[in-house]
């Protein structure tokens, strides 16, 4: 990757771990790759212009090497039948009617106000929906299901009152597209990449406002909007004509990115993004 023959194609799926500089003080030789990834890359492919934006300013990369191409729910997401929301409810353990948040809980991200909504005070249930460590079985008042698979999760959408989504960051917000697939109404807080995605689709809030979150999730009606109408073909037919602009780029002019012919500043390489 260092010195790869082959052009490169690096796709980012959110920059928080470049935002949360404080976290990443342990060494690593993953976010230096990550890094030179990024900055050798002919084309550098994000789900939305918000994080392109991001992407710009914090990376310093050209726009042109910057291609918007959506996400999208997987054709397994759509909404199940009563009897296959009640099967899994009885094989989850999950309560009749309850609010869903879906993500990582491997670790407390202050962002993600997990921990502020769990103690919001509220009507319905809480369930959480991701793979555990031991922290988030210390959190209040919610019903934890772990890793789940896609069948059980389209279920958990489908027979939610809303999904909430608590983060104060998000690179696209694919949990939001699937419950939306699976006629589930979301309830958000004001991120600019979920406004971009969803728009009218969801109901916002203002960030970090825990009590504003639960109150309209609570208050949501259904049925939900239909989700964008982009699909993962589409992903993959734009995808696939990036991958053609790069291998065209090599026949071009081999000018390195103007990003590669300045020189980083010590110790200012970082982990750059995980898949959401």
């Amino acid at each position: 990757m260092l010195h790869s023959p082959c052009p490169m194609v690096v796709t980012l799926h959110d920059l928080a771990a470049l935002k949360r500089r404080s976290e990443l003080l342990r060494t690593s030789v993953r976010p230096r790759l990550r890094q030179l990834a990024v900055q050798r890359a002919m084309r550098v492919i994000v789900p939305t212009e918000a994080l392109a934006h991001d992407a710009i300013t914090r990376l310093k990369l050209e726009r042109e090497r910057v291609v918007v191409i959506p996400e999208a729910a997987d054709a397994v997401m759509y909404m199940r039948t009563p009897q296959k929301i009640a099967e899994a409810r009885v094989r989850l353990g999950l309560p009749e009617r309850y609010l869903v948040w879906v993500g990582g809980l491997q670790h407390p991200d202050p962002k993600k106000h997990v921990a502020k909504l769990a103690a919001t005070p509220r009507e319905l249930p809480l369930v959480l929906v991701g793979g555990t460590r031991p922290w988030a079985h210390e959190l209040p008042d919610v019903t934890l299901t772990g890793q789940v698979c896609d069948e059980d999760l389209a279920a958990i959408y489908s027979g939610a009152h809303a999904l909430v989504v608590s983060s104060e960051d998000e690179g696209f917000g694919l949990p939001a597209v699937e419950a939306l697939a699976c006629g589930t109404p979301v309830v958000a807080c004001e991120v600019a990449a979920l406004r971009e995605v969803l728009d009218e689709r969801a109901t916002f809030v203002a960030p970090g406002d825990m009590e504003a979150l639960i109150f309209a999730a609570q208050a949501v009606r259904r049925p939900a909007p239909p989700p964008p109408s982009w699909t993962w073909e589409d992903a993959a037919r734009a995808t696939w004509s990036v991958y053609e602009q790069a291998v065209a780029q090599v026949d071009g002019p081999r000018t390195a990115p103007r990003s590669l012919r300045r020189r980083a500043p010590r110790g200012g390489e970082q982990a750059l993004t995980e898949p959401r």
